[in-house]
């Protein structure tokens, strides 16, 4: 596991606060524009969330996701976490807005 003391900056308002590599590789972060985001491997794939800014608590809910996505695990080197990292920030970048419906 590796807790960034200075947020590792990857990209413009993209921040990796911790990391943890390997198999069951997860961490988290922040977007520059005040969201959060989480990562973990899930069934052979990198699941990203993305959550809505200013969250009511310390642990986001299903309904502060606001956004999500997910990509295989080919060509991502799980050991290696500038790999892991380039593939979130990838995954941010692309993640998809998620549709609430109203009941």
């Amino acid at each position: 596991m590796t807790l960034a003391a200075d947020r590792e900056l990857v990209g413009p308002g993209f921040a990796v606060e911790d990391i943890i590599t390997g198999l069951h590789a997860s961490g988290f972060g922040q977007v520059g524009d005040g969201r959060s985001f989480s990562f973990h491997v899930e069934k052979q794939r990198l699941v990203v969330e993305i959550y809505r800014p200013r969250l009511a608590g310390p642990v986001p809910v299903e309904e502060d996701i606001v956004a999500v996505a997910t990509r295989g695990l080919t060509h991502i080197d799980l050991a290696d976490e500038r790999s892991v990292v380039a593939a979130v920030r990838d995954a941010v970048a692309t993640a998809q807005p998620v549709s609430r419906q109203t009941r």
